[in-house]
């Protein structure tokens, strides 16, 4: 693709990468069969194909972004499928990370749209505040019905029906092996998780010590600045994301790391791109560091001896999250995993496709969000499983709400395969299996 961008905006290394970008495509076109957004709505502008030329026209022109171009854009998942298809290596996520922050420098939005943004900015990457919101919209959600705007209603349905309590595990501190240590790693611990669903950290610890790791909670790290990255809000992701590096790198120049460990994909796809977002800063040298050993958890255990287990009777659907699968292009080591482990595994049809999910984006665009769920619930359940599993929380939300099957993370039940409990979300109704401590 030709561009004009001049010298004065090549200056600007945003502009200039997404000039690198945009000069990769070719306008084929493969980008729109696997687009979600361009399956639903049919429209050519909410395509990655689309998107890119009003990105293009955007940039290009230096203008101020007009409700059409907002629209289109918003309406992008990031699921970033179409990175995986594309043939000419179109790096998508960083041209619409751009766009997006252009947009939030330029565009003024209406007000709801201004207030909710800031609500969820200010709420979702911080646990305690968002356990709050959370009983607030239990308590709120039978009155769901009443709410004018369907982004309201969306936020008051999402609140689970039981919150759990704050686990302890958590906290700033080191979890020794179980045995001859192998590696030593630190638990990104995250956000919102941590207030959905407490289970997911904790079974990560038991597995990962009984493999052999020493697990850290470093102290400072906390949210990884993926929420407010994809709002467009820069500042404030980078504030939280730099304090990730901060907190992590003085554990590498300490005792040292061997990986950093996210069992949360979307997180994951934001801290291996940490060396991209500071390279033009202070923290360049750093962030990329932090960078080179961020791994999903199931890239860690492919490097641990999982032992192999019989049969357990089990069929286990596999939700493939967009952000493992595109963002972090890891496809078969959670399947792998899960196997090894004595799990029958099946996938939907159409398995590249997202569930709707995507951060906020069931919340903001609660109604495309709601066909996509529907879809890949319909897929998941024409498999007749016994369970899905996920590696995502926000996956996890999104699938559960709409199913009556039970649903879980891959750790869950690898932990459960080598000696852990069972997954809560397998007990019986209101029913918790008993915990097995991890703590010091």
């Amino acid at each position: 693709m030709q561009t004009v961008f001049t010298d004065e905006q090549l200056k600007d290394p945003a502009t200039r990468r997404s000039n690198e970008i945009l000069r990769t495509c070719v306008h084929c076109g493969f980008c729109t069969a696997t687009c979600p957004t361009y399956q639903v709505l049919g429209d050519e502008l909410d395509s990655p194909r689309g998107r890119i030329y009003l990105i293009k026209d955007m940039l290009e022109n230096d203008r101020v972004p007009d409700e059409r171009t907002v629209r289109h854009i918003d309406r992008c998942l990031s699921c970033l499928a179409c990175m995986t298809t594309c043939p000419s290596g179109v790096h998508y996520m960083h041209l619409v990370d751009h766009a997006r922050e252009y947009i939030e420098n330029k565009y003024k939005r209406p007000l709801t749209d201004r207030v909710l943004r800031w609500l969820l900015a200010r709420i979702l990457p911080y646990p305690m505040r968002f356990r709050v919101a959370l009983l607030g919209a239990k308590i709120g959600r039978p009155f769901a019905w009443a709410m004018p705007d369907a982004r309201l209603r969306a936020m008051l349905e999402m609140a689970p029906r039981q919150i759990p309590p704050v686990s302890r595990n958590d906290d700033p501190q080191s979890f020794a092996p179980a045995v001859t240590r192998k590696m030593r790693v630190a638990l990104m611990t995250g956000c919102a998780q941590k207030a959905l669903n407490t289970d997911i950290n904790d079974a990560t610890i038991r597995l990962l010590t009984r493999l052999g790791c020493e697990v850290v909670v470093a102290e400072g790290a906390g949210c990884c600045g993926a929420l407010t990255h994809h709002m467009g809000k820069t500042d404030e992701s980078h504030a939280t994301a730099a304090r990730n590096v901060k907190a992590w790198c003085a554990e590498m120049d300490g005792d040292g790391l061997d990986a950093i460990v996210i069992n949360t994909s979307g997180c994951g796809t934001t801290v291996k791109d940490y060396g991209h977002m500071f390279r033009e800063t202070a923290h360049a040298e750093d962030a990329a560091r932090v960078s080179a050993i961020a791994m999903d958890v199931s890239e860690v255990l492919m490097k641990l001896d999982l032992p192999q287990s019989a049969d357990r009777g089990l069929t286990v659907a596999y939700h493939a999250a967009c952000s493992l699968q595109h963002g972090q292009q890891i496809k078969t080591y959670p399947k792998d995993l899960l196997k090894r482990a004595g799990f029958r595994i099946v996938e939907p049809a159409d398995s590249h496709l997202c569930c709707g999910s995507a951060g906020t984006y069931n919340l903001m665009q609660p109604e495309i969000s709601g066909q996509l769920k529907a879809r890949k619930i319909r897929t998941l359940e024409a498999k007749k499983p016994d369970l899905i599993a996920a590696g995502n929380i926000g996956c996890m939300m999104q699938i559960g709400s709409g199913t009556e099957l039970p649903i879980v993370h891959t750790v869950e039940l690898l932990d459960w395969a080598t000696g852990g409990p069972q997954p809560p979300a397998l007990s019986a109704p209101g029913k918790r299996t008993p915990e097995v401590p991890v703590l010091r």
